[in-house]
């Protein structure tokens, strides 16, 4: 489990305002669930002059706010919160927009105000259901008075052209389904498999422009006459070029969205697929018919990163299994990092501070890889942030390279600025387990593939594997040990704010297949993601 920083039931609750001034950062990551990413630590403007950085800190809590739903609270971080309220819900429902991405830009001081008032620039990607992303930037004002900072609000921070006189209407044409076959031939339907819809739709939407088309147009409020297209959706009709042929299979797509109902109602999503070439053979998502977050999220993946970390330390021989390392309860490097339930494991092994999920165990082997390190083994072995071509909208990952000691502690746990999706997981368990990165693909053939990476070593492989089966032996993913063959498994619990119960992940691979799985506010990883990855990995067929 990865705690980051300090968020453990024991530990003081602090007020909103406190946490702002005390840490900067800790509100500035709630669109990771959903496909937002917000740097941890201190934030990208620590340590620099200029803006008030609890001006920052309160525009980038504004976002976080409403990237993920918490509308009230929004509102209240603004001038005017019944009227903020009522724009922020009727804005986002009235377009079928799923929570939005919102990444903060550079602040800007207005130098005639005396300091009082920040500007913060920010760019919003708005998932429109069934149809893509409409993206634009806009700005948000912010002002100082009696010593707090506020949203100064306007309709025009929402988007630069809604006004009193225009507003936004969405229009969709609908399309004919594409017709799909799994990799057996078997038909594929939203009707059959529920989380297949925005999938079978994002798939039609690559061949030949197919798939269901609208935009979204700015309107006069009184007479609805359209004023411009602000986003368009689709191309032109799709021909007939008879079904379109998926890597899919059926029977673990019913197996995995069987699965997804152990997750209790909460938000989740789970990909499978084959360790020998990548080939996605389920991709399921709760709820069914919105974003795609197994393919286009950008989560955290917590613990379940030591994957990487420890195929970074091992490729380079700064560690073996059975090197003891220090595990304490607690570790400081420029925060305190703790383990699950503040727990210490002395003389621990390398190996059991993978298995147990050691956090500062593998935070003080931090200095063993140098600061990009990480990212590069990321993406020369495992293939991530990479472009990958997958036949759908893909997020491909993200391991930027620290920009101080603290992050980089963070980012040895799979915190900080590290982000990833259950595709992304899915992929990595399989890179590790066979030695060889293959990209994810949900189309059988025509899919490009533009990425170049190398094998890891035998020597480095063997000891993942035996990693990963210690993990389910004897460690926090036994849930899967009732499963009969060569289980190995990881898990991981990632901190999105002091707002948010904690993501709970699990990685695993069986008979050829790697599974990942995410479940937002599952609060641990072997609590909530442990029954989802159990269900697909029993229910699906053994190959």
């Amino acid at each position: 489990m990865n705690t980051f920083p300090d968020l453990s039931p024991s530990a003081p609750r602090r007020g909103p305002r406190a946490a702002v001034k005390a840490l900067v950062a800790v509100t500035a990551v709630a669109a990771v669930a959903v496909g937002g990413a917000w740097g941890a630590g201190l934030g990208p403007f620590a340590g620099e002059s200029g803006p008030d950085p609890e001006a920052v800190a309160e525009a980038r809590a504004f976002l976080a706010d409403w990237a993920a739903g918490r509308l009230p609270a929004a509102a209240a971080r603004t001038t005017r919160p019944d009227r903020a309220e009522e724009v922020l819900s009727s804005f986002t429902s009235g377009l079928d927009i799923d929570r939005p991405v919102l990444t903060a830009g550079r602040p800007v001081e207005d130098e005639e105000s005396g300091g009082h008032a920040v500007t913060v620039p920010y760019t919003a990607r708005m998932p429109v259901t069934g149809l893509g992303t409409w993206t634009y930037g806009a700005e948000l004002p912010l002002r100082e008075r009696d010593g707090e900072w506020k949203v100064d609000w306007r309709l025009s921070l929402v988007h630069p052209r809604l006004s009193g006189t225009e507003k936004f209407r969405l229009e969709r044409e609908e399309a004919e389904p594409v017709r799909a076959l799994d990799r057996a031939g078997r038909a594929l339907s939203a009707d059959a498999h529920p989380s297949l819809g925005p999938v079978l739709a994002q798939l039609a939407r690559g061949r030949d422009g197919g798939g269901p088309r609208g935009a979204v147009l700015l309107v006069d409020r009184a007479t609805g006459d359209v004023r411009r297209t602000e986003a368009a959706f689709g191309g032109p009709a799709r021909r007939d070029d008879g079904p379109l042929r998926t890597t899919l299979d059926a029977r673990w797509q019913s197996a995995a969205e069987q699965a997804l109902r152990k997750a209790g109602g909460k938000n989740a999503a789970l990909v499978a697929l084959r360790v020998t070439d990548g080939q996605v053979l389920a991709v399921a998502n709760s709820p069914a018919d919105g974003f795609n977050r197994a393919v286009s999220g950008t989560y955290a993946p917590g613990s379940t990163w030591k994957i990487v970390t420890s195929g970074a330390l091992l490729l380079k021989g700064a560690v073996a299994p059975d090197d003891v390392v220090d595990c304490p309860r607690y570790l400081t490097v420029g925060k305190r990092f703790q383990n699950v339930e503040t727990s210490a494991h002395p003389g621990a092994t390398f190996r059991t501070a993978f298995t147990e999920s050691c956090n500062t165990a593998f935070i003080g082997l931090r200095d063993r890889l140098g600061d990009g390190e990480l990212g590069e083994v990321a993406k020369k072995y495992f293939g991530v942030g990479q472009t990958w071509h997958v036949g759908v909208p893909s997020y491909d990952g993200s391991v930027p390279e620290p920009r101080d000691a603290t992050e980089k502690a963070a980012s040895m746990i799979g915190q900080g600025r590290v982000q990833a999706n259950p595709l992304i997981m899915a992929s990595v368990t399989a890179t590790a387990v066979s030695g060889r990165f293959h990209q994810p693909s949900l189309v059988a053939t025509g899919t490009e593939d533009t990425t170049v990476t190398e094998p890891l070593p035998p020597r480095v492989v063997s000891r993942l594997r035996s990693l990963l089966r210690a993990t389910v032996t004897e460690g926090t993913a036994r849930v899967l040990a009732p499963l009969g063959g060569e289980v190995g498994g990881k898990t991981g619990t990632a901190e999105v704010s002091e707002e948010q119960e904690n993501n709970g992940w699990m990685v695993a691979h069986r008979g050829g297949v790697a599974v990942a799985c995410v479940v937002e506010e599952g609060v641990t990883g072997g609590g909530s993601a442990g029954p989802v990855v159990y269900g697909v990995l029993s229910g699906a067929p053994r190959s």
